[in-house]
């Protein structure tokens, strides 16, 4: 998130939408199973591990955005076992546990920025094993990306830009959690570098106005996560390049597109901008965006893919969650399914399967996460819910 907040963020319940977000001719409703409540902080992030859920808290509501709170999913309801305080940060961004489900790593702003790291043996009770700072952490850690390249597990640092110093991607080795170790960085970004995705030894970087650029580290030539090489850059329409998912096709195996978020402005619980953009991403040397999806009132923010399926869930603010069909070839379309620039109207090929809420009930969402038969989305204004995906049917 780097829009301002309006006057009307801070009370953003009060404020209502400018306008209700429609869902599109077609689209059904998600099930809903239930709601865990936070109505003292700005829900942020989510992660679900097994029956557990993990969310963060952003900016100031009546209270910081410095909390961690810890639900068991087993329900239908989440329900609210714990909450864990981050001493010094005043707000918090992604949280992520290890693909081996023994760490959870959570990002810290504001000044000194950090990220901190918990043992998961007990995945109910997180415990604190080291706290990652440096000169170049400062004045904040945005996001944070684990993942495993080559069997080694990394964490990718977006650094928040300041005065005099650029926005950076720091890279740590989290080999050894208790002692964190920096193995790359870099200034990038134009002004920020928000965000990245790393699969099979590439690693894709949003760098806002500067767009997405695709860097071998260790999959597809000689780069390595300690001298990355850039094999290619695209600017997509817009710019204000937020969040990638690279799509490994479930179905046919194919690896062709990367769907790119724009987050463009707008205000907490009031409104949002930003649409989301479709890449081919078949050549890493000359990528090229094909297609896009866009709300009229609302903007996009992260994404959970069912890969298996071929749905894109997308956070999307003000207009909730929106389950887009991402299957088959997105790069081709009759001519009135055409936006500008030739690029293919996702919207208009009646690509839009599903929604959430199913009216114009005000939200503010966050995250989506995807796990097996139950999609969970953290809405910044009222907390943690549990859906149903496309065409699950309730219990």
């Amino acid at each position: 998130m780097r829009f301002p907040i309006l006057a009307c963020a801070i009370v953003a319940l009060a404020c209502g939408s400018d306008s209700p977000v429609m869902p599109v001719t077609g689209s059904h409703a998600l099930t809903v199973f239930g709601m865990g409540m936070v109505s003292d902080r700005f829900t942020a992030e989510v992660w679900v591990q097994g029956n557990i859920a993990y969310t963060t808290t952003w900016g100031n509501r009546s209270a910081p955005g410095n909390a961690i709170k810890i639900w068991n999913v087993t329900g239908n309801t989440p329900a609210l076992i714990d909450s864990l305080i981050v001493p010094g940060a005043s707000t918090l961004g992604d949280i992520q546990a290890s693909d081996d489900g023994q760490l959870l790593v959570v990002a810290t702003e504001f000044s000194p920025g950090s990220i901190v790291i918990y043992s998961l043996a007990d995945p109910a009770k997180p415990q604190l094993i080291s706290r990652y700072s440096s000169a170049l952490t400062d004045p904040g850690v945005h996001t944070a990306e684990v993942q495993r390249v080559n069997g080694q597990l990394y964490a990718f640092l977006c650094i928040d830009p300041r005065a005099g110093s650029p926005a950076r991607l720091v890279i740590v080795d989290l080999s050894d959690p208790a002692v964190p170790t920096q193995v790359f960085t870099a200034a990038m970004g134009k002004p920020f570098v928000h965000d990245v995705f790393v699969r099979d030894g590439i690693l894709f970087t949003a760098l806002w106005d500067d767009g997405v650029t695709i860097w071998d580290i260790g999959g597809a030539g000689s780069g390595t996560i300690a001298n990355p090489i850039a094999l290619g850059n695209v600017k997509t329409v817009g710019g204000e390049v937020h969040n990638i998912w690279w799509f490994h096709n479930g179905a046919n195996g194919e690896k062709r597109y990367a769907f790119v978020g724009e987050e463009g402005p707008g205000a907490v619980g009031v409104r949002s901008s930003g649409d989301i953009h479709v890449v081919d991403v078949s050549n890493f040397a000359s990528p090229r965006e094909v297609a896009f999806f866009h709300l009229d009132g609302a903007g996009t923010h992260n994404f959970s893919v069912d890969e298996s399926r071929g749905i894109l869930y997308a956070a999307y603010y003000n207009a909730g969650v929106r389950a887009i069909d991402v299957t088959g070839d997105l790069s081709s379309c009759a001519d009135a399914d055409k936006g500008s620039l030739g690029r293919c109207d996702l919207a208009k090929m009646g690509r839009e399967v599903a929604h959430w809420p199913d009216g114009t009930g005000g939200v503010y969402v966050w995250g989506v996460k995807l796990i097996g038969l139950r999609l969970y989305a953290s809405d910044m204004l009222s907390g943690l819910w549990k859906l149903g995906p496309v065409s699950f049917p309730p219990d």
